[in-house]
């Protein structure tokens, strides 16, 4: 059964940083293109980041450009989100999901960015 958790979310001020976490299991995330998305209160789910399997390609959503990055930690089957330099528009439950998410959405980590 494949499961998804999410953590590293909190509080921070304007221009701190968080790391976000996702441990999976029953799936393997080498094997394939992984993303963050993020969801605002009131708004649709949108795609942050992705890191593809060959090569390590990362693409990024223009918002988050130069202060986001996706990386992978295959032997823990662990992807990650480090956030720099965040807005309050960062302000969002981030998921993780195999990039198009295919895969059962987990619970997300709440990421609010206020001063």
């Amino acid at each position: 059964q494949v499961q998804l958790v999410e953590s590293g979310g909190g509080l921070v001020q304007p221009g701190g940083s968080l790391r976000l976490s996702c441990v999976a299991s029953g799936f393997t995330i080498s094997s394939y293109a992984m993303s963050w998305y993020r969801q605002a209160p009131g708004k649709e789910r949108e795609l942050v980041a992705t890191i593809y399997s060959v090569g390590s390609i990362r693409n990024y959503a223009d918002s988050v450009k130069g202060r986001f990055t996706i990386s992978r930690d295959n032997a823990k089957n662990t992807l990650y989100l480090q956030t720099n330099s965040l807005k309050p528009e960062d302000t969002a439950v981030y998921f993780c999901n195999a990039n198009g998410g295919w895969l059962r959405w987990g619970k997300g980590t709440l990421v609010t960015v206020s001063s």
